[in-house]
C-alpha cells in the first residue's frame, strides 16, 4: 500500500508540509502509545496485533468438515458480517458467499427461499452470543433448514466469545467452534476467526492475508513520513481539525465496493466521539463522477475525498468504432478509460480546491487486501489517539441496542422510555 497526499496539501482547508512537519512529533508520541498496547495486548490495540495472533490452522481445522460447500452464509452484523463480506466480495471464488446483516423480513425471506440449504455451510458470527439481530437471523434460518429437512447441525458454523448462548448452542450439539480473539472490537477484527473463516471456506489463501497484514505492520514506524497507514491517518486528522468533516471514500474497483462500506464502519464507529469526528461517505469510481462529484467540488468546503485503486488488473479491450466522435476510445481499454477517469477527477478536485489523497495498491488479492485492511485499521487508531477519542468504545451504538432490547420485552432499560417521547408531528 502506499499513499499519495500531495493533492491535500495547498488545497482548502489549508493543510501545509510545515503543519505536517509539527504534526510529526505527536505522531511519533502516538506510535508509542500504540505500540505498546499491542505489545501488552491491551484492549483495542490487540487488533494490530492479529497478523502474528492470528491461527491459521485453526481456521483450517473449524472448516474442514464442510466438504465442498456450494455457498456459505454469515449471519452477524456489523463487524461481525463485514470484514469477511470485504475479502468475499474482492476475491473471486466458486463457492458463493451470502450475508444475512440485517433484518429486513423481505430480504431473508427471499434470500433463504432461493438457495439450497442442503449445500450451504452457515456461519454465525457474535461475541456475546446475544446478539438481538443475528440470533433472530439464526433462528430463521435454523427454522428454514428443518422445514427443508436439512440437519442444521451438519451445516453451522459458530463463531463466538467464551460464554453466551452460541457458545452453548456450540457445545450442546458440538458444532465446530471458533473462539472471537480477546481485545478486539468486531470492526476491527477482520484479520482474525471473525474475518477469515469465510474466506477459508471459499479457498481463499488466509495466509497470504496475515502475510498482507504483517507487512502493514512493519511499516508502521514513528514518523509520518515512513508509514503510509500513517501518513493517511495523520492527514485526514489534520484536514478534518481545519474543517473537513467528511471523508469521501472511493475505490476505483466494483471489487472493493464492500472495502467502501467496512471502512465507513470502522472510521464512523471509532471516531465519531465527543462531539468530534469525521463522517465517511461511501462512493464508487468512476459512477459516482457522475452524481455524487457535483456535490464534492461545487458543494460545502467540507470534503476530503479518499481515492483508492489497484495498479495492476485485468483489462478489456474497447474495439475500434466508426462512430463520430468515439473514434478514439478505439484501440484503448476499458482500464485505460478507468485510469483516466481517476486521474481526471484527481485534478478536477483539486482545481476546485477540494484536498484529496490517493491509496494504492499492487492488486486486488489476498496480500495487498490483507495490508490494506490493517493499514486503514492503523490509521484509524492513529487518528484516534491524535484526536483524543476512545476509539475502540461505541456508547452512542450500545445505547440504541438497549432501547430496542426493551421494547422485545428483553429487560428493564432506561433508555426504552425514551422511545415513548418521541415528538409527532405528521402531514397525511
Amino acid at each position: 500500500m502506499n499513499v499519495d497526499i500531495g493533492n491535500a496539501l495547498g488545497t482548502q482547508p489549508g493543510l501545509t508540509e510545515e503543519t505536517l512537519d509539527r504534526l510529526d512529533d505527536r505522531v511519533a508520541d502516538a506510535h508509542d502509545r500504540i505500540a505498546r498496547g499491542m505489545e501488552t495486548d491491551e484492549f483495542g490495540y490487540a487488533s494490530l496485533s492479529l497478523p502474528e495472533t492470528a491461527d491459521p490452522t485453526a481456521i483450517r481445522e473449524a472448516v474442514a468438515p464442510f466438504e465442498d460447500p456450494v455457498a456459505v452464509l454469515t449471519v452477524g452484523i456489523g463487524g461481525s458480517a463485514l470484514g469477511a463480506a470485504t475479502l468475499a466480495d474482492a476475491l473471486e471464488s466458486d463457492v458463493d458467499a451470502y450475508f444475512l446483516d440485517n433484518v429486513d423480513p423481505d430480504h431473508v425471506d427471499g434470500l433463504l427461499a432461493d438457495l439450497p440449504l442442503e449445500e450451504v455451510v452457515v456461519n454465525v458470527v457474535s461475541r456475546s452470543g446475544t446478539t438481538a439481530e443475528t440470533l433472530a437471523n439464526f433462528l430463521v434460518v435454523r427454522e428454514a433448514m428443518d422445514a427443508a429437512g436439512v440437519d442444521w447441525t451438519e451445516r453451522t458454523l459458530v463463531t463466538t466469545g467464551e460464554e453466551g448462548n452460541l457458545r452453548q448452542l456450540a457445545e450442546t450439539h458440538d458444532l465446530p467452534a471458533l473462539d472471537v480473539p480477546k481485545g478486539v472490537p468486531g470492526r476491527f477484527s477482520v484479520l482474525s476467526t471473525v474475518g477469515l473463516a469465510v474466506a477459508a471456506l471459499q479457498g481463499h489463501d488466509v495466509e497470504a492475508v496475515l502475510e498482507g497484514g504483517r507487512e502493514g505492520m512493519d511499516a508502521l514506524s514513528g514518523s509520518l513520513f515512513e508509514s503510509p497507514a500513517y501518513a493517511y491517518g495523520a492527514t485526514t486528522y489534520a484536514l478534518a481539525e481545519r474543517g473537513a468533516l467528511t471523508n469521501a471514500f472511493m475505490p476505483y474497483a466494483e471489487s472493493l465496493e464492500t472495502f467502501a462500506e467496512w471502512f465507513a464502519q470502522l472510521w464512523a464507529e471509532s471516531l465519531g466521539k465527543d462531539g468530534i469526528g469525521q463522517t465517511p461517505a461511501r462512493a464508487l469510481g468512476a459512477t459516482d463522477q457522475h452524481s455524487q462529484l457535483q456535490l464534492y467540488r461545487a458543494g460545502p468546503p467540507d470534503k476530503l475525498v479518499t481515492l483508492v485503486r489497484p495498479t495492476d488488473r485485468a483489462d478489456v479491450p474497447v474495439p475500434e468504432t466508426d462512430l463520430e466522435g468515439l473514434s478514439y476510445l478505439g484501440g484503448s481499454s476499458l482500464g485505460d478509460l478507468l485510469d483516466a477517469e481517476f486521474e481526471a477527477t484527481e485534478a478536477s478536485l483539486t482545481a476546485a480546491d477540494v484536498p484529496n489523497v490517493r491509496v494504492e495498491v499492487d492488486r486486488v488479492d489476498e496480500r495487498a487486501l490483507g495490508e490494506l485492511l490493517y493499514g486503514m485499521e492503523a490509521a484509524c487508531v492513529l487518528y484516534g489517539e491524535l484526536a483524543s477519542v476512545s476509539t475502540f468504545t461505541q456508547p452512542a451504538v450500545e445505547w440504541g441496542k438497549r432501547a430496542a432490547r426493551g421494547l422485545l420485552g428483553g429487560g428493564e432499560f432506561a433508555e426504552t422510555a425514551a422511545v415513548a417521547d418521541k415528538r409527532e408531528f405528521r402531514i397525511d
